[in-house]
């Protein structure tokens, strides 16, 4: 019964975050600082897993090749598949739920039991709206400029990790790389990125904005908003599969 409240309750709160903004030069003041808070600031992290995602599944592919007849190519094609199909958009997307995900939560959470969001409410203010709305927008716009860097960072470590080692040489990754490529699967990622990047914002501002009590209480929230997150993104991501892919 609690999660059906819980699930109405997260539905009516989207249901005022999308609700007409009163002020749209404010509300594009803060899309701007969440784009720089959320995105920008997330870069670092976002550059180095990726660099090192990449080149794992590299040497994994290489090291697990040992029949004669898969050619050489086929670890820069793996490498490339992987990274753009699952890793970037689902493992990047899971790192940032916790990163930002966490974020968020605590700093509503942290709004909510100081009563800042009240005051909001008192001026007459759309507190969810005003809150809420330029972090889903800087998130659903900025997420996939991440992919994007990641993807290219992934194919760039997997390339360093097997042509510096002798795995693979120039010519055979890269061909792999370019071999059987399909625009859609860009496509599919992106996608993906973008409905990941909404869970994350959503799921994580639903629990900080009901949260209840002191500051343990914040951190409570911040920990449920990161293992809801990281479950929705797992759900969706099985259900956006079957539907594009399959």
């Amino acid at each position: 019964m609690n999660y059906i409240v819980n699930i109405g309750k997260y539905f009516q709160m989207l249901g005022q975050v999308f609700s007409k903004p009163e002020r749209f030069k404010v509300y594009y003041t803060r899309t701007m600082n969440e784009i720089v808070t959320i995105g920008v600031n997330s870069l670092a992290i976002v550059a180095i897993l990726s660099v090192f995602m990449g080149a794992v599944i590299a040497l994994q592919t290489a090291s697990n090749m040992d029949s004669p007849l898969l050619p050489k190519y086929t670890i820069g094609y793996i490498t490339r598949s992987s990274t753009i199909l699952e890793f970037s958009p689902t493992i990047i997307s899971l790192i940032l739920a916790g990163k930002v995900g966490s974020n968020i939560a605590s700093e509503i959470g942290t709004m909510r039991v100081t009563e800042q969001i009240d005051a909001l409410e008192i001026m007459g203010v759309n507190s969810r709206s005003f809150l809420i709305l330029p972090k889903i927008v800087a998130a659903m716009s900025f997420f996939p400029f991440l992919i994007i860097i990641s993807m290219g960072l992934s194919l760039l470590g997997g390339y360093a990790s097997v042509v510096y080692s002798g795995l693979s040489s120039h010519e055979e990754f890269v061909f792999g790389i370019r071999s059987f490529f399909k625009t859609s699967d860009i496509v599919y990622a992106l996608v993906k990125t973008v409905c990941f990047a909404f869970i994350i914002v959503s799921v994580s501002s639903y629990f900080g904005y009901f949260t209840k009590g002191g500051a343990l209480d914040v951190g409570k929230s911040s920990t449920q908003a990161v293992v809801w997150s990281s479950i929705v993104i797992l759900l969706a991501n099985f259900v956006l599969t079957q539907l594009i892919l399959l």
